[in-house]
């Protein structure tokens, strides 16, 4: 009974550590373009 619910969590706690990671690589990406990240969104240079 056990096993379904833990990789339910497993699953969950993998797909918010992929949306962090994400979000961390599209500021790195807009910062070496000179923007910067406003409400998600790059705004700025572009290159």
């Amino acid at each position: 009974m056990f096993r379904p619910v833990r990789t339910l969590i497993l699953m969950l706690v993998v797909f918010v550590s992929g949306l962090f990671y994400e979000r961390y690589q599209h500021l790195e990406r807009c910062e070496a373009a000179g923007g910067t990240v406003r409400d998600g969104l790059c705004q700025g240079e572009t290159g």
